[in-house]
């Protein structure tokens, strides 16, 4: 599962507001909507959010393996 935790934390960290993400960087409010909700973002949208806070993936998103379902293939 991927989850954008690292990005509110990144956010809090830097004393950025979303006001700020929407008014001083340009960023969609529908985007940071889904990034509240852990929705699936297009990596051109992880491209520009990372190119315009001048940070890493890594700051923005973050996956951890959830429980296997039982029609999973094991390998």
């Amino acid at each position: 599962m991927i989850t954008y935790q690292p990005f509110w934390d990144f956010l809090k960290k830097r004393e950025i507001s979303t006001y700020m993400l929407i008014y001083t960087y340009g960023i969609n409010s529908y985007t940071i909507d889904r990034h509240r909700h852990d929705k699936p973002l297009k990596t051109s949208t992880i491209d520009k959010l990372c190119n315009r806070l001048h940070c890493d993936i890594s700051d923005i998103m973050t996956h951890f393996e959830e429980s296997v379902d039982e029609f999973t293939p094991k390998a």
